[in-house]
């Protein structure tokens, strides 16, 4: 009799883990979330030479983050704790400094 209860226990345990029940859900289009972006500042040569730095002097140490994902207030710490990681002398932090300032 523990036989049968051990076998039929394993066997549902087993028809258990290996179905997989589904529910036919329609396919809805969602629209995804539109983004939105400050229109795109025309780029000076300066703002152009600070973007150039921006991406070449940061991105050898990690991700780049968009202008838009801090404030011009939360990037200024940031900036000048990364001017001494990556060991920017001031004329280009300014660059940086001036091509972030722009994007925001």
């Amino acid at each position: 009799m523990k036989k049968y209860i051990i076998l039929t226990g394993l066997a549902f345990a087993l028809a258990s883990c290996g179905t997989k029940k589904t529910t036919a859900v329609a396919a809805t289009p969602v629209a995804a979330p539109v983004e939105e972006k400050a229109p795109a500042v025309d780029l000076t040569p300066e703002l152009a030479e600070g973007k150039n730095l921006y991406e070449n002097s940061c991105a050898r140490c990690h991700k780049l983050y968009e202008p838009q994902d801090f404030s011009k207030e939360d990037w200024a710490p940031i900036l000048v704790r990364m001017q001494k990681k990556a060991k920017l002398d001031d004329v280009k932090m300014a660059s940086i400094t001036k091509y972030i300032h722009s994007q925001l």
